[in-house]
């Protein structure tokens, strides 16, 4: 297709994500953005069925999001947080604390999931100095886990099957185990914790859903048992709920499901419905109050530039409006239904190894991907926008996705399937 002038003069100068430039299919250039639709250059529109990397829950340019937004840049687009505060994060936080379970009630702003699973970390290591229980700097993670691409977040990562292995030799050694599925694995699970918990600052997991890993999924049982074990022996607990928060699953949050309460929950992408970088740890209590000393060396030296932007803060105020006034939830477990009647038949196709659904997440597995260059541009001239990875073809749809457009992502995928089964 014929590209844009500013696509053939910029694109020699682009460094792209998660792509070996080589041989990957050049990117699409993008114009537009409208509810469930992404219109290209060229004019062809693609149905999105990944809501843009699981962030715009509510599908683009939401009227009532970028209105306040709009209403937000002209008031005060942004100013440092650092002895100063504003109302869109003040307002943010004392909705979220009364959102989240517990006394999850002290939320700390940056600017991209990554760095609030980075700050978890840290707040969990200074948790314990302040304490005066030195030596607890190590964090148990779960092979199939992804927490992000910063040095903290990779070594946290599966280091076989993560996309991170090649730099195992200078990440800080972390433990990384099975996630405890079975009564044997969590009795197993039980034994290493009693063992090195006085290494131990943390156990940190994805809740129910491992999602770049390969959208491996548990019980609600399963994250009880992780939790309750952590909490036998004194060990803190994080949840990484990038990807899972704000109804992805079927609830609010991941946790509901499981009943718990995590010593700090990690929050992004759907946190501004899609629109611009926003990002939290959220501490319970008695994190916080660890802190609280007359030494300035025990406080959390931590602090991003554009933590807690004031546009991105009035943009997640926005979208818990959304929340609030319609029917998402209900429209996650419809669109959940609609998953199950048109994936599950899938499992009868060559090569499909295994079929997942979670609320408005639908995952087929197969045994080897082939070719995913030759599925992403079948997809492409489907008209829909889906992004095969490891051994993955899977759909996150916005939660406000008419039937038809979901259906038209679910009969490409049927038929693209079909015909690489063929291959």
């Amino acid at each position: 297709m014929t590209q844009p002038k500013w696509f053939t003069d910029g694109f020699p100068h682009i460094w792209l994500p998660y792509s070996q430039m080589k041989t990957a299919l050049p990117p699409l250039a993008a114009k537009s953005t409208q509810g469930c639709t992404i219109t290209l250059a060229d004019g062809r529109e693609l149905v999105d069925g990944i809501a843009s990397w699981w962030t715009a829950c509510h599908g683009y340019n939401h009227p009532h999001v970028s209105q306040a937004i709009k209403d937000q840049v002209d008031v005060m687009p942004h100013v440092m947080f650092g002895g100063l505060n504003h109302e869109p994060a003040l307002k943010l936080a004392k909705r979220l604390s009364d959102m989240l379970p517990g006394d999850l009630n002290r939320v700390f702003y940056v600017d991209s999931g990554s760095v609030s699973v980075e700050v978890a970390m840290k707040m969990s290591i200074q948790y314990w100095i302040n304490k005066g229980q030195k030596g607890r700097s190590k964090f148990v993670s779960f092979k199939d886990g992804y927490h992000g691409d910063t040095l903290g977040c990779m070594s946290i990562a599966d280091p076989e099957e993560g996309m991170h292995h090649v730099f195992n030799d200078v990440l800080f050694d972390q433990f990384v185990v099975d996630v405890p599925r079975s009564q044997n694995q969590l009795k197993e699970f039980d034994t290493f914790l009693a063992k090195h918990k006085g290494e131990i600052a943390a156990v940190i997991t994805e809740p129910l859903v491992q999602g770049a890993g390969g959208m491996k999924m548990f019980s609600p049982d399963v994250l009880k048992s992780m939790c309750d074990t952590a909490r036998k022996h004194d060990i803190l607990f994080i949840v990484d709920e990038i990807f899972t928060g704000f109804g992805r699953t079927g609830t609010m949050f991941a946790i509901d499901q499981a009943d718990i309460v995590p010593d700090i929950i990690c929050l992004s992408k759907a946190l501004s419905a899609g629109m611009l970088p926003l990002a939290c740890a959220v501490a319970r209590d008695h994190i916080f109050e660890a802190f609280l000393s007359d030494s300035f060396d025990d406080a959390l030296q931590h602090g991003p530039t554009y933590m807690a932007n004031p546009l991105a803060c009035a943009a997640a105020n926005a979208s818990l409006d959304l929340f609030d006034k319609e029917p998402r939830l209900e429209q996650v477990q419809q669109i959940n239904r609609k998953l199950r009647n048109a994936l599950t038949p899938m499992q009868s196709i060559k090569g499909v190894r295994d079929i997942r659904i979670l609320g408005a997440i639908g995952v087929v597995q197969v045994w080897d991907i082939k070719d995913s260059n030759w599925l992403k541009e079948r997809f492409i001239e489907e008209g829909v926008w889906l992004r095969p990875f490891r051994d993955i073809i899977y759909m996150t749809p916005a939660f406000t996705i008419s039937d038809d457009e979901l259906d038209k992502l679910t009969g490409a995928m049927a038929r693209v399937l079909t015909q690489w089964s063929k291959l």
